[in-house]
């Protein structure tokens, strides 16, 4: 199976998905309807709740007076976390429940409102935002029987559309007609989460048409934070990195990340080969082994594992690599290298366009790549020298870059 994330601010129209989703198929777990059943009378949630807040919050049969709640924490941040970890663990735990008895097959959606942390959506094979407009949403809220003070007030307390955006794999826009937004969720279901399901289920990659070069997209900093979070997670946390040309800023590239996760031995790649097919990047047969450099290198230092994505609408290449070994420190000495180094960026751009044009009708890309090689020959000494000269060093695990907003690494267990 496949587990998705339906999430958006107040008003956005997540019920809605949720609902189309639920017609089509999906089971459907509401976390609005699991945060009611575990702060329900006599469960250990409303018990916990009324130690925290007092008695006030509770009706006079000892029911959780929800207003009363609720005019605690939206006016008080603190207030509203003490809630959050009160109520989101045993929330969490009712969707795994679901989660476990549902079909093998299943394409299971869990409607989760005020999801807010990148260790949360590194648990779904999905997450699914929809957005709409403040004063739209501000409308529907007024409808529903809000003042426009409250309905803001629920507004500027959670994550604003810019916060969500990079948590999200696919945004929907709910700014037009209910039928616009549903057409959207039936093309998602048809074209990426259905095909998802059954190429995690088949163990395969997603096929890939051709693949040509871009543009360098600002959005590939964010897609590679949330997948390296996904795989991590799926990796008892092992350090995932964003590397080739999609982690360098300005460079033009394939819309294919390249990650690199870090493991002990290729005894431990293999250790992970299930839990990374069942997380949607299933390996790919064969030896696969880079390039050495310098050439006379021993091949054995260059030997890696290699997976891709299971998911049809994000192309990955996942490198697993023994951490320390001079292919996986190479990975990231280039990277940086041509971050730092304005000369050796404009000579490895250049290159990419003039070869990328030459060999345009090549669908397999065989010779874009082949191409490209004498060039890293005697790129791989300069960054070596680079390295030399700055006393560069692989960032430790965990610590994110600054001043490039995408070559943060995640998790450091490997």
């Amino acid at each position: 199976m496949i587990t998705v994330a339906v999430t958006g601010g107040i008003g956005s129209g997540k019920s809605t998905v949720s609902t189309v989703l639920r017609e089509l198929g999906a089971v459907v777990a509401d976390s609005d309807q699991l945060a009611r059943e575990v702060v329900a009378p006599g469960a250990p949630g409303l018990a916990e709740i009324a130690a925290a807040f007092g008695p006030s919050v509770l009706t006079g049969d000892g029911a959780l007076n929800r207003p009363a709640l609720a005019a605690v924490v939206f006016a008080d941040p603190a207030a509203r976390r003490t809630l959050e970890a009160i109520t989101h663990p045993r929330v969490r735990a009712r969707f795994e429940q679901i989660r476990a008895a549902a079909p093998a097959d299943a394409i299971v959606v869990n409607d989760i409102p005020l999801l807010v942390d990148l260790a949360v959506a590194a648990t779904f094979h999905l997450v699914v935002g929809v957005r709409a407009d403040e004063q739209r949403r501000v409308g529907r809220l007024v409808g529903r029987g809000l003042t426009e003070a409250d309905a803001r007030a629920r507004i500027a307390a959670q994550l604003t559309e810019e916060q969500r955006a990079p948590l999200c794999d696919v945004v929907l826009d709910n700014d037009g007609a209910p039928d616009e937004l549903a057409e959207q969720v039936r093309t998602l279901w048809t074209q990426r989460l259905v095909p998802f399901q059954a190429n995690v289920r088949a163990g395969r990659r997603a096929a890939r048409g051709p693949v040509t070069l871009v543009d360098h997209r600002p959005s590939w900093a964010a897609d590679g934070r949330r997948l390296a979070a996904r795989i991590s997670a799926a990796c008892g946390g092992r350090r995932v990195d964003h590397i080739g040309s999609t982690a360098i800023p300005g460079m033009p590239a394939k819309d294919v990340l390249d990650l690199q996760l870090a493991v002990e031995s290729l005894a431990s790649a293999d250790e992970l080969t299930d839990a990374l097919a069942a997380a949607g990047f299933p390996r790919s047969d064969g030896s696969w082994q880079d390039l050495p450099r310098p050439a006379g290198d021993d091949p054995d230092h260059w030997v890696k594992r290699f997976h891709a994505n299971a998911d049809p609408g994000r192309a990955v290449n996942l490198h697993v690599r023994i951490r320390d070994r001079p292919n996986w420190r190479w990975a990231l000495l280039f990277r940086d290298w041509l971050i730092a180094d304005a000369a050796a960026f404009a000579e490895y751009r250049d290159l990419k366009v003039a070869v990328a044009a030459r060999y345009a009708d090549d669908p397999t890309q065989l010779r874009y790549a082949e191409a490209k090689e004498p060039w890293f020959g005697f790129a791989h000494d300069r960054a070596e020298r680079w390295a030399a000269a700055t006393g560069w060093q692989p960032a430790a695990a965990g610590s994110e870059v600054t001043g490039t907003g995408d070559r943060g690494t995640v998790g450091g267990s490997a």
